[in-house]
């Protein structure tokens, strides 16, 4: 089906293209979204004549994402969870996540905006993007730990997967001397 775009979208043109579509794409998202019309005659001069009042829009949204980017762009979170020993998470940190995370910073970003592969299944650093407008992209950081303190040790460039950083237990120093008595030989004196 060819469709006319009202708006511009990724990986598929700019405002006032026709493109051809999948049907089922353009009946099922472009269409009742309000981001694209049919491609015939009548359409097209409708187009036309409403072409100012969409590239106003358009405008408007993109400056009023780009407000949002330029608070947003390059912030930190702070996402606490339970994580086993190796840093392997318990649940995960879903795109849902991230908007509770921001609106509970005051952003109002919508889940569709949120682009996460994967969730998030590991305590570390992790780079998320936010595609605010379809000409407006950014990136916050999610810092995933266990706790406050251990997120702010991991914000200065600490790695927290070890024996040593969860508990405070140098690895290398613990030898089999410190955990059994070498002169034992194996008999308790009790029952000899």
């Amino acid at each position: 089906m060819e469709v006319i775009l009202l708006e511009r979208i990724s990986k598929l043109g700019q405002m006032g293209e026709t493109v051809k579509v999948r049907d089922g794409f353009a009946r099922n998202y472009l269409l009742p979204l309000g981001k694209a019309l049919r491609a015939n005659a009548a359409n097209k001069t409708r187009f036309e004549a409403e072409r100012a009042t969409l590239e106003a829009r358009n405008l408007e949204r993109k400056s009023e994402a780009q407000k949002v980017a330029d608070v947003l762009d390059g912030k930190s979170f702070i996402v606490v969870r339970s994580a086993g020993e190796t840093g392997q998470l318990y649940g995960s940190v879903a795109a849902r996540d991230v908007v509770e995370i921001l609106a509970a910073e005051g952003f109002n970003i919508g889940r569709n905006q949120v682009h996460l592969n994967t969730p998030i299944k590991s305590i570390g650093l992790h780079k998320v993007e936010l595609q605010l407008h379809a000409e407006v992209e950014i990136h916050v950081e999610l810092n995933v730990a266990r706790s406050a303190e251990e997120a702010e040790r991991q914000s200065k460039g600490e790695e927290l997967t070890s024996v040593d950083a969860i508990y405070g237990v140098d690895e290398d120093a613990l030898r089999p001397e410190d955990f059994f008595d070498p002169e034992a030989d194996g008999v308790d004196e009790d029952e000899a």
